[in-house]
């Protein structure tokens, strides 16, 4: 175990706060607001058009500080490796773990290891958690959600979950479509210079239609998406309607939804649009007053209910 943590996860993650011969680190205080987050990852395949379980993992939790207000700092990772997994493959892991974290400007401060026995086990699962500073003037929270809201997206829907779908070969479907598994910090940071912002969500497992349905349940107000403004690709969509999926439910795994003041959209569309990889974010939707429903207007001008999901459509996505 000592010549598995130095061989490949110091070589990757090393850091001046990580100390491999310590069980807990220490970290600089800075002012502002603490913020902490946990999550576990379990994606199948391990490696994708687009990411890998290890760059997945360090985006997942950047995202979800990044999303709540916070500046990532530091990561803690715990590893959980079935008998017999290919050196050279949790190598590769690891290295685009560490090379994710260096982009992000995070660092792995502490970890853990364990090797569970063969067949118990789906090669590989993470366990990262995040903490981050955000400025205690930040106000953000699905309370804050008013009517006549805005809903923004910060690019196209559900790429992550399609990518991985075809990535695992059930249906002999081929293609070029790549997860959009990325950092959203950029996003967030513009989000939060744009005045009127309400609250920010990382559209992940159940994709933008759960989203939306957290958000008409915890406010009891109506959302409504418009189809035609969605960004959806072209592969997507048509992956889906070839297999029965609804590319609303599929995860995202580099994208913000934002709700804001309708007064800020413009500008906050007009930010987003100027990043790197948002030329397609949209203006999808809006809060109304009514029931608590998620409502889809067609391109042809109707409407339909969205349902809420009652079981998970594409099991270890994320």
């Amino acid at each position: 175990m000592r010549a598995l943590i130095r061989d490949v996860f110091l070589r990757h993650l090393a850091n001046p706060q990580l100390d491999v011969a310590a069980d807990a680190a220490a970290l600089p205080s800075a002012a502002g607001q603490l913020v902490f987050t946990t999550d576990g990852f379990i994606v199948d395949p391990l490696e994708f058009p687009g990411g890998d379980l290890g760059m997945l993992a360090v985006h997942g939790a950047v995202n979800d500080l990044a999303v709540a207000g916070a500046t990532p700092k530091w990561l803690s990772l715990s590893c959980f490796i079935e008998e017999g997994f290919e050196m050279a493959r949790l190598d590769r892991i690891a290295n685009s773990l560490g090379q994710a974290a260096r982009d992000c400007g995070v660092a792995v401060v502490a970890g853990d290891t364990k090797v569970v026995p063969r067949g118990q086990g789906g090669g590989l699962y993470l366990s990262v958690s995040g903490i981050g500073w955000r400025d205690p003037q930040i106000r953000l929270g699905i309370d804050r959600i008013r009517a006549g809201d805005s809903i923004l997206v910060s690019g196209t829907l559900g790429d992550h979950g399609a990518a991985v779908l075809l990535a695992r070969n059930e249906f002999g479907l081929h293609g070029d479509l790549r997860s959009d598994c990325a950092s959203v910090l950029p996003f967030a940071q513009a989000a939060l210079q744009t005045g009127g912002l309400r609250f920010m969500r990382d559209p992940t497992r159940g994709g933008i239609a759960t989203v939306a349905h957290d958000i008409a349940q915890s406010t009891g107000l109506r959302v409504t998406l418009d189809e035609a403004r969605l960004p959806l690709r072209a592969a997507v969509r048509g992956m889906c309607e070839m297999l029965g999926f609804d590319p609303l439910y599929l995860a995202s795994e580099g994208r913000v939804v934002a709700v804001i003041e309708p007064g800020s959209a413009t500008r906050l569309l007009s930010l987003w649009q100027g990043l790197p990889g948002g030329a397609q974010a949209a203006v999808i939707g809006r809060l109304q007053l009514g029931l608590p429903l998620v409502v889809l207007r067609t391109a042809l001008g109707g409407e339909r209910l969205l349902d809420e999901l009652e079981d998970d459509p594409l099991p270890r996505i994320c």
